[in-house]
């Protein structure tokens, strides 16, 4: 029998929401983490780049969103689940410092450390929570990290290509598991019922880092004018920057980011099964999108081309993509205006590539625009849904 000291270590349903000031500091290294991403993708916008860029995107994510998800279901007040959380921001910190050479000298230092985070997590949580049947949600976790932590180290010690094959595989593997729920020999999976269990302070995590991700849109871009000195043209792309940044978040915060809190009260199993895969596919979109106006910022182009216009329109187009997907899973409801949007947004992106690049991001801002005053316009008659429905 669990002793009252381990069950101390559990969230308890009436504790506050609130995330804590130690998870608000980890917040503050992924500033750092996304900021040397979207600078990476900058250096070299080619494929094999932006396959690079995701990798580690995603592995700096699934550290972040693992552990947002460790302090909701365990009291982050608790010193020992503080610990695990220092742990993970240490870790965060080597990682970071490590994504510029990732995948030549430092490859084994990320993927080291990316391993090291999570199976020390682990035993660590095994250890501590003895006799407890949170133990064995903590060693299915373990189980699937283990598997995917052997890739990652064996990756790290070979030529870039492969290194990028087999950590995107080990990406796939964490991914899967999670939304497998973890099945693991003799444990079988994560109760559904435990994920009932996620609370308000768990939607505070995902809008607070999507909010941080949004500064990256216009810190890169104001620290290398500040850098070069103010002129009118440098000027005209932070307030296009600056825009842009503002409109993403009135999309984001429209229903699904102010009323995700409510979504978890009310449905906690599915928001929290979906949230980390499309807030994904939104930070990875806002890294795209920071990428094109630190290209703007830091070269003079007359023509776009294929580069520059794909992480210009693609980074919007990822974040809507993610967006609409988790607004239909969080509300049963689907945005056909937000599609059309889509569609003309990709659809006129071939036309671009002969012109200027602000001209891109220009017509990128209009569509946004767009898809802000749709979203504005049907919010009048929108209430919360009684039952799933495909019509918005």
């Amino acid at each position: 029998m669990a002793s009252d000291e381990t069950r101390r270590l559990l969230r308890h349903p009436e504790a506050p929401k609130r995330a804590t000031l130690l998870e608000l500091l980890l917040d503050v290294i992924y500033v750092a983490a996304l900021a040397l991403l979207s600078m990476r993708l900058t250096e070299q916008v080619t494929w094999t780049a932006a396959a690079e860029v995701l990798v580690l995107l995603m592995a700096v994510w699934w550290i972040w969103s693992i552990t947002a998800l460790l302090t909701d279901f365990y009291n982050p007040e608790e010193p020992k689940i503080q610990v695990i959380v220092a742990w993970a921001m240490l870790g965060s910190v080597v990682m970071t410092a490590s994504i510029p050479l990732a995948f030549s000298a430092l490859g084994w230092l990320f993927a080291g450390m990316y391993v090291a985070i999570h199976l020390v997590r682990g035993f660590v949580l095994i250890a501590v929570l003895r006799r407890h049947q949170a133990q064995i949600r903590a060693a299915r976790f373990l189980f699937w990290f283990v598997l995917s932590g052997a890739l990652w180290l064996a990756g790290a010690f070979l030529p870039a290509s492969t290194r990028l094959a087999l950590w995107a595989v080990a990406l796939l593997i964490d991914a899967v598991g999670g939304a497998l729920r973890y099945p693991t020999p003799w444990l079988g999976r994560v109760p559904l019922d435990q994920y009932d269990k996620a609370s308000e302070h768990l939607g505070e995590r995902y809008q607070q880092f999507v909010i941080l991700a949004l500064g990256d849109i216009i810190l890169v871009p104001l620290l290398l004018s500040g850098r070069s000195g103010p002129n009118a043209g440098r000027m005209g792309i932070l307030l296009l920057a600056f825009v842009t940044m503002l409109l993403l978040w009135q999309i984001y915060v429209y229903r699904a980011g102010v009323l995700l809190q409510v979504a978890i009260d009310k449905g906690p199993r599915r928001a929290t099964r979906w949230a980390p895969y499309t807030h994904l596919c939104m930070v990875a979109g806002i890294v795209a999108t920071a990428t094109g106006f630190e290209l703007l910022t830091g070269q003079s182009r007359t023509r776009a081309g294929l580069g520059v216009v794909a992480v210009i329109v693609g980074g919007p187009t990822l974040f809507l993509i993610g967006r609409t997907v988790f607004e239909y899973e969080l509300f049963g409801k689907f945005s056909w205006s937000r599609l059309v949007w889509l569609v003309v947004l990709v659809g006129t992106a071939p036309a671009f590539l002969p012109l200027a690049p602000v001209a891109v991001a220009g017509f990128t801002g209009a569509v946004l625009v767009g898809v802000a005053l749709s979203d504005a316009a049907r919010s009048r008659s929108w209430r919360w849904p009684g039952r799933r429905s495909t019509r918005s």
